[in-house]
C-alpha cells in the first residue's frame, strides 16, 4: 500500500523538475561566445561595457556582463546595472494603450480628439508650390481625416516637432504631459494622417497623456500598477532612486582619437522635480527586467500567470500596421503598434524571422523578439555617436550568435 502511494505521489514530486527545468538550446557552447564577442568591442574602445541577455519563453539561457560601468571609477559592469533605454520605452507606452483597449476604454481606431478635445479641428500645412518664394505665406487646410490613435502608435500621424519654448522639455522636464500634448495639438500637421511614416517622439508623448485621461491615473502610476508591478520589474523606472542612480551606466562617445569619453549629452540627466516622464524615451531598466517583459510578449500577454494584456492585443501590436510604407531605420521594416516589425529580413535583420519585433534606443540599446524561433535578445550598452544604433555591429553579432544557438 505504501509503495502504491509513493508511486501516486511520484509525478507530483517530479513536477517542479519537469516543469521548472532550464530552457534548452541546440548549441549552448555558442552562447559562451557572446561575452567574448562583447569584450572585443570593449577592448577596441567601441564600448565601455555591455550587458546581454538571450532567452526563450520559458526563461533566460544566457545573461552576461562585460567591461566597466564607469571607466573613471573602474566600476565593473554588473547584471543589475541600469541603462537608459530611451526609445525602447515606446513599446511600453503602446502596451499601456492596448491594456486600456482591452478594457474598452479606448480603441486604436479612435480619433485622438475623442480623448483629448484640444485636437479637435487640427489643421494641415498645405503643400508648398515648388516655385513659391521663401517669404510666401503659410497656408493651412483641413486634413482628409483627423488623427487617430493608430496613427500615433505607428508614427504616421504627421505630428509636428515641439515648438520653441517647449522643445527643451526633454532636458528641463519642466512641463506636464497635458502641456506638451496641447503644444502638439496647436501645431498644424506636416502631412495627411496615415500617408507617410515619420518617427515622432511628440506623437508617442501624446499617447502618454491619453493613458492619463483614459485611466484617471498618472502615466507613470498606470504603468507601474499594470506592467512593472505585475511583472516584478523592480528596476524599471522613469525616476531612479538614489540606490538605482548609483547603478546607472555612464554613457560614452568616441573621440576623434578613438578613445571613449563621458558623453556631455544633456538629455542624460533627470532634473530634480521633473514633471515630464517622456513616454517616447524616458525609461531606465535592466537586463533582468527587460527579459521579464519580453518573455511576457512571447507568452502572448501572459506574464507567468498574471495576464498583462490580451493575446488579441499582442497580435495587433506585433503585426505590420503600416502596409507598404517605408518605415524604420534599417531596410525591410514595418511598424506595428509601438513595435518595429521585420517585414523582410535583410542586413542587420537577415538572421531573424519575418515577424520578429522589437525596438532600439538612442544610446545603442536593442531588444528583439523572434516568436518563430522562440527567442529574444537584449543588448544594453550606453554609446552615443554610433552611425546607426539599429544597425550596430554589436546588435548584429549578438543576434547572429543567439540564432545559431537555438537552431
Amino acid at each position: 500500500m505504501l509503495s502504491r502511494r509513493l508511486l501516486l505521489l511520484l509525478p507530483l514530486a517530479l513536477a517542479p523538475t519537469l516543469f521548472g527545468q532550464e530552457p534548452t538550446v541546440a548549441r549552448p557552447d555558442t552562447l559562451k561566445a557572446v561575452p567574448v564577442a562583447m569584450q572585443k568591442f570593449v577592448d577596441s574602445e567601441d564600448l565601455s561595457g555591455a550587458v546581454t541577455v538571450v532567452g526563450r519563453a520559458d526563461g533566460v539561457v544566457a545573461f552576461d556582463a562585460v567591461g566597466l560601468r564607469d571607466r573613471n571609477e573602474k566600476t565593473p559592469m554588473t547584471k543589475d546595472t541600469l541603462f537608459r533605454i530611451a526609445s525602447m520605452t515606446k513599446p511600453v507606452t503602446a502596451l499601456g494603450i492596448m491594456i486600456l483597449a482591452d478594457e474598452g476604454k479606448l480603441s486604436p481606431d479612435d480619433d485622438v480628439a475623442k480623448h483629448l478635445p484640444e485636437f479637435t479641428g487640427q489643421m494641415l500645412l498645405a503643400p508648398r508650390p515648388k516655385d513659391a518664394p521663401a517669404d510666401a505665406p503659410v497656408v493651412l487646410q483641413k486634413p482628409t481625416r483627423p488623427v487617430k490613435l493608430r496613427d500615433l502608435l505607428t508614427h504616421t500621424s504627421g505630428a509636428a516637432p515641439y515648438p520653441k519654448g517647449v522643445n527643451d522639455v526633454y532636458t528641463k522636464r519642466n512641463r506636464t504631459l497635458a502641456e506638451t500634448a496641447l503644444a502638439t495639438a496647436l501645431q498644424p500637421l506636416r502631412f495627411e494622417p496615415g500617408s507617410q511614416w515619420s518617427y515622432s517622439n511628440e506623437g508617442i508623448d501624446v499617447l502618454g497623456r491619453v493613458i492619463e485621461v483614459a485611466s484617471g491615473e498618472s502615466y507613470e502610476a498606470f504603468l507601474q500598477k499594470r506592467v512593472f508591478g505585475p511583472l516584478e520589474m523592480k528596476d524599471t523606472t522613469f525616476y531612479p532612486s538614489r540606490d538605482q542612480r548609483d547603478r546607472v551606466a555612464t554613457t560614452y562617445f568616441k573621440g576623434r582619437a578613438g578613445q571613449l569619453f563621458p558623453s556631455p549629452n544633456v538629455l542624460l540627466a533627470v532634473p530634480e522635480g521633473a514633471k515630464h516622464p517622456v513616454p517616447a524615451g524616458g525609461l531606465f531598466s535592466t537586463g533582468a527586467d527587460l527579459a521579464k517583459l519580453y518573455r511576457m510578449m512571447l507568452h502572448k500577454g501572459d506574464g507567468g500567470g498574471k495576464r498583462v494584456v490580451s493575446e488579441k492585443a499582442v497580435a495587433e501590436m506585433t503585426k505590420v500596421q503600416t502596409g507598404d510604407l517605408k518605415t524604420g531605420f534599417v531596410d525591410g521594416m514595418g511598424f506595428g503598434f509601438g513595435w518595429a516589425v521585420v517585414r523582410e529580413p535583410k542586413g542587420v535583420t537577415a538572421m531573424l524571422s519575418p515577424g520578429t519585433f522589437g525596438h532600439g534606443g538612442a544610446f545603442g540599446t536593442q531588444g528583439w523578439i523572434d516568436p518563430t524561433r522562440d527567442l529574444f535578445v537584449v543588448l544594453l550598452i550606453q554609446r552615443t555617436g554610433l552611425d546607426n544604433a539599429d544597425a550596430s555591429p554589436m546588435r548584429e553579432k549578438l543576434q547572429s550568435l543567439a540564432v545559431q544557438a537555438v537552431k
